[in-house]
């Protein structure tokens, strides 16, 4: 096969993973008219149409499907191989890619990572701020972050934090009109801040819990966001009651600018893990970055 054809089926391949030429162009770092007239090359040389293009959506046909389950999983051995190569090297290179929520890129890896960055100029990490749950494999990514409850039993999980306190907060302004909640009932007709789950497109249920219960709160209110940071800012701003982790809220509970309440019905999560595949565990920078972001304790 012409070496073009490997290129150009590289192309496809990011294409047809991502379902859009627009998201595939910024992946790659190509325009989308380059990105568009190198997938219909390719279509042209092999005398098949690879991908089914409607207004709203992008697909892999029968022929497109075939290449992406045969042909990707060899050129990704192929790729495995070379990397594995590149580490017998003095020095960790290549690239780690990592999928997370944005305020845990920000707040915990990135800070970690960081410092490593000018002692290995060969290395480089890619982030992803998703509120999905990735499919790391699927979708190329070295590392996922989920709480541990939630790490595929085949995969290797490394933690990040400690265990997750919740807090359902609010502004001391909010509070000037509105009665501090105690119970589920009182806390149904308040103002909340939610989240629309990017996964299902549906409004996240608040995971409390009580007396030994676990309860799912359909809470409601005049503000929905998609990215706990802009939870924050609405309940710092009195907007409503945001149910968010402790490590954000904590600093700003303690100055005054926050009120915790109904304690007692905040649940601790388990802590969050870095977790990844298996025959990814030889890479050195992998392991280098791992060992970067690993929970040291308090």
């Amino acid at each position: 096969m012409a070496r073009d054809n490997i290129n150009d089926i590289l192309v496809f391949l990011a294409v047809a993973r991502e379902r859009s030429f627009t998201r595939a162009a910024a992946r790659l770092g190509m325009t989308q008219s380059s990105l568009s007239h190198t997938v219909r090359a390719l279509e042209q040389r092999l005398g098949v149409r690879l991908l089914q293009r409607t207004t709203r959506s992008v697909s892999p046909t029968e022929a497109g499907e075939r290449l992406l389950q045969n042909v990707a999983p060899k050129l990704e051995e192929i790729e495995a191989e070379i990397a594995d190569i590149s580490e017998l090297g003095d020095k960790p290179v290549g690239t780690v890619r990592i999928t997370a929520i944005d305020h845990v890129i920000e707040d915990i890896l990135w800070p970690r990572i960081a410092p490593l960055l000018p002692q290995y100029p060969d290395l480089h990490v890619e982030f992803s701020a998703d509120y999905r749950i990735v499919d790391i494999a699927a979708e190329r990514f070295d590392i996922g972050v989920r709480h541990g409850d939630q790490v595929e039993k085949d995969m290797i999980a490394v933690r990040l934090t400690d265990d997750v306190q919740m807090r359902i907060v609010g502004a001391p302004a909010y509070f000037t009109w509105h009665a501090r909640p105690t119970s589920l009932q009182e806390l149904m007709r308040h103002n909340c801040i939610t989240l629309r789950l990017s996964s299902s497109g549906g409004i996240y249920a608040w995971e409390l819990r009580h007396g030994g219960e676990d309860i799912e709160a359909r809470v409601r209110g005049q503000a929905v966001f998609n990215d706990v940071k802009q939870h924050l800012a609405a309940a710092l701003s009195g907007n409503g009651l945001a149910f968010l982790p402790d490590e954000l809220v904590a600093q700003h509970i303690r100055a005054g600018r926050l009120v915790s309440v109904m304690e007692d019905w905040c649940p601790r999560f388990p802590g969050l893990h870095a977790f990844y595949p298996s025959r990814r565990n030889s890479s050195r920078a992998l392991a280098l970055v791992i060992d970067a972001i690993r929970y040291k304790g308090a």
